[in-house]
């Protein structure tokens, strides 16, 4: 029952961020509202870690297969893509660097914050 009650949670959170983007007349999608909503939830401890915990560890440890759908359709639309080979791989490319550089200064930064404060 426990699980069946974080799916409803994490469901519940992606259906009312679904209303939220149709709502805004800005174009935001609708998994960037679901995720600023958890995290508001989160940090107001009206959703405490445990309550999502397990659903959530299940989640991210078969994430893999999240992205099965769109390397199948970029191999379908290869044709179309093509023709923007060289541009799309160095989006890719430079996009990857960067993705990895914040994350690992974020990390420098977090470990320094929470070794000053353990000081």
């Amino acid at each position: 029952m426990k699980i069946i009650t974080q799916i409803a949670i994490l469901f519940s959170i992606c259906w009312v961020s679904q209303i939220v983007e149709a709502l805004l007349p800005i174009a935001i999608p609708a998994s960037v509202i679901g995720m600023v909503l958890l995290l508001l939830l989160l940090l107001t401890r009206v959703l405490r870690v445990d309550h999502i915990r397990e659903k959530s560890d299940f989640l991210l440890s078969n994430m893999a297969f999240f992205f099965i759908p769109a390397g199948v359709s970029i191999i379908n639309y290869f044709d179309v893509l093509a023709g923007s080979l060289l541009p799309f791989l160095a989006v890719c490319l430079i996009s990857t660097v960067l993705t990895f550089a914040v994350t690992a200064y974020t990390v420098r930064l977090t470990q320094a914050l929470m070794n000053r404060r353990k000081k």
